[in-house]
């Protein structure tokens, strides 16, 4: 079974958080990339857009690093399991 992941909803909106962390000391893709414990290619293909998505993990550890929430940088995964519905449950007789 594959591994969720999360979404990024805008490779401009990384790189500015990036550029502007809580910390205030921008991240290069290198300082990045140790911080998180990724490759530094992950965090590139992040930032120039060529990959749209991470795993759970590490996009929680971005929006750590970055001193923000999760949904200002990442849409979390849709699934059909994740929806309850009663339209469907057995009524009982009377």
């Amino acid at each position: 079974m594959s591994q969720p992941r999360y979404t990024l909803k805008s490779a401009e909106k990384f790189r500015w958080f990036m550029a502007n962390p809580w910390t205030g000391k921008p991240f290069t893709v290198r300082t990045l990339a140790d911080v998180v414990n990724v490759s530094p290619g992950l965090i590139q293909k992040l930032a120039n857009g060529s990959q749209d998505n991470a795993d759970v993990l590490v996009a929680h550890a971005l929006v750590r690093a970055f001193g923000c929430s999760i949904l200002n940088l990442f849409a979390p995964p849709v699934t059909p399991n994740c929806v309850t519905s009663t339209t469907n449950d057995d009524q009982k007789k009377e």
